[in-house]
């Protein structure tokens, strides 16, 4: 399916969504909540968001890394962008219809804590914390995530697959 529902106004961008691992080969994911919408109830997301004008989608894995983990990478630490899909979801008062590449961060270190310092307010209202999860546990979780396949689909990402994902209508 296609239809993009007709609910909210409609914000069309290009995101980048980031799968950061470690040294221990766990994954970061924040566990979200929209205010605007409870009865989505909560979810795990990887970091990411829309790409601004002029960025490349290297920018704006650095940038989002930042502003939302205080994590600090260079551009030449992110992975291509070999997972690609086009997703649509409720967020606060808009309807997002996105294009989205997906690429990965490998950490040297163990996962830190998440710094919130750089976060935009409502950031900080949506993210009400954060896992290192282990690779395993996320493949055999039930719990809700965005992308809605990544269970599914992060280990033969992180082996380095192409994935061009069909349209995914997640909320």
């Amino acid at each position: 399916m296609n239809e993009v529902p007709r609910d909210l106004p409609i914000l069309e961008r290009r995101a980048v969504r980031v799968v950061v691992t470690d040294s221990s080969n766990r994954v970061l994911l924040f566990h979200t909540r929209d205010p605007d919408h409870p009865r989505l109830g909560t979810w795990w997301e990887l970091p990411g968001g829309g790409m601004d004008p002029g960025e490349t989608y290297r920018d704006t894995a650095v940038r989002e890394l930042r502003e939302e983990t205080g994590i600090v990478v260079a551009a030449d630490q992110v992975g291509s962008p070999t997972w690609r899909r086009r997703a649509t979801f409720l967020h606060r008062q808009v309807r997002h219809v996105q294009d989205e590449v997906v690429v990965t961060v490998r950490l040297a270190s163990p996962g830190p804590d998440v710094d919130e310092a750089h976060r935009l307010d409502y950031e900080r209202e949506d993210y009400f914390g954060f896992r290192w999860w282990p690779l395993h546990e996320v493949v055999a979780s039930t719990q809700r995530f965005y992308p809605g396949q990544l269970p599914r689909l992060i280990t033969s990402f992180l082996d380095g697959e192409e994935i061009d994902e069909p349209f995914e209508l997640w909320s």
